[in-house]
């Protein structure tokens, strides 16, 4: 049987991955979010040996499951746990037929979006941004009433853009059954402490 679709999932992006302190800091992560904690490898300006080599990197913790984005070539020979499918990325069907046992992510902005996501046979929604963020600052955020729509479909949702350790509650109260970060964990004054926090809020 599929372990569950862990709560808090820490999202790297090509500056992130190419940090020197990345393995120092994502075992402070794995630390403080134990086995409700994921690994995204995700760089889409990484050749495929760094998305490669971030994977294999982000792999060596026990207790954390790695997803990785987009590249399902990765996902094949690093054994990971999940896929996080963009815009132009495989169909799920296809991504479901490479590994029947991958927990299967389509990342979506909209309702529309949402609904299409489900209708192809997505596990899950990872759903954004739902606060403003800098990552993508020409998106407008989706608020929390948007997330909430989203819910309603029944997929579970993992929340993502602007979610900090102060909004999880929030956010968890809208519906949503877990958060993504990319700044609030990789470059948090304590990841330990952040991912620590952010799992209880999300399981209380």
């Amino acid at each position: 049987m599929r372990p569950p679709l862990p709560r808090l999932h820490a999202i790297t992006d090509e500056r992130v991955a190419r940090r020197g302190d990345l393995p120092a800091v994502a075992t402070d992560l794995a630390r403080g979010g134990g086995p409700e904690l994921a690994f995204h490898a995700r760089g889409r300006d990484l050749t495929g040996l760094e998305h490669y080599e971030l994977a294999i990197r982000l792999s060596d913790y026990p207790t954390i499951r790695l997803f990785i984005n987009d590249r399902l070539d990765i996902a094949l020979a690093t054994g990971a746990s999940g896929v996080q499918l963009g815009y132009g990325s495989l169909a799920v069907a296809d991504a479901r037929r490479l590994d029947a046992a991958w927990w299967i992510g389509r990342s979506v902005h909209d309702l529309a979006e949402a609904v299409a996501a489900q209708a192809e046979g997505a596990d899950y929604l990872l759903v954004g941004p739902v606060f403003a963020t800098a990552t993508h600052p020409e998106r407008a955020p989706l608020g929390l009433d948007a997330l909430r729509v989203v819910v309603r479909l029944g997929l579970p949702v993992v929340a993502i853009g602007g979610v900090t350790a102060d909004r999880v509650r929030e956010v968890r109260h809208a519906g949503a059954w877990g958060v993504a970060a990319i700044r609030a964990l990789w470059e948090a004054a304590e990841p330990e402490a952040a991912a620590q926090r952010m799992v209880t809020e999300l399981t209380q």
